[in-house]
């Protein structure tokens, strides 16, 4: 079932897609882009997004529900700029996983956080959900995320890691429920590119997930 680990390609929602598909059958390799998005640091699936510090930008509200727990772990830095960059991270994946439950893959809040040369395959990550008549349920943590900021500080790199294991795709017309197939490995660490727009917020401009390369 894999799911933003699945396949994000080119952009970060490429990769996302690929881990869910994968894990539940939708088809990723293990080397395959995998992705992203993100709620607050409690991890709460039915928290909105919390906005990013020093903003006073009105930043969509994005709910999950309990079927689905994305959770962040450690999802925090003392640094307030590192923290912005993790909070709309964060935000941006949790709004592409609630556009598949919603089976919205035109999804204002996933336009609002990602930069135009990634929404059309964030979308299509998102339509490799909803085009199949597929859903995500289950647990899917995302943890070990580390910042690294540019010297001009309008962009910043973002890598972490997603535990697929109790993750599951749900086909919405026969509620058949499949996990990622026998022997794939559960882990996927993503690599994210991200710019600072003019509104303060931080958006997502690439993705690039892998399977295999993290642990717990």
């Amino acid at each position: 079932m894999a799911h933003r680990a699945l396949t994000t390609t080119a952009a970060a929602f490429a990769t996302t897609a690929a881990l869910l598909l994968t894990a539940c059958g939708g088809g990723g390799d293990s080397s395959s882009d995998d992705i992203k998005g993100a709620g607050n640091s409690s991890g709460s699936p039915s928290a909105s997004a919390s906005p990013s510090a020093g903003s006073d930008v009105k930043r969509p509200a994005i709910k999950l529900p309990s079927s689905f727990q994305l959770t962040f772990e450690n999802w925090t830095s003392s640094d307030p700029v590192e923290q912005a960059v993790l909070n709309d991270s964060r935000e941006e994946l949790r709004a592409g996983y609630a556009a598949i439950i919603a089976n919205d893959p035109d999804s204002e809040a996933v336009t609002f956080y990602d930069t135009k040369g990634v929404r059309g395959q964030t979308k299509q990550w998102i339509k490799s959900y909803t085009d199949k008549d597929l859903t995500v349920i289950g647990k899917l943590p995302a943890f070990a995320p580390k910042v690294v900021m540019a010297e001009n500080g309008r962009g910043a790199a973002l890598t972490y890691c997603t535990d697929e294991t109790d993750a599951k795709t749900k086909n919405r017309k026969t509620s058949k429920v499949e996990g990622n197939p026998a022997g794939t490995n559960p882990y996927v660490r993503y690599s994210l590119s991200l710019t600072k727009n003019e509104q303060g917020v931080w958006q997502n401009s690439s993705v690039r997930g892998e399977r295999g390369k993290c642990s717990r």
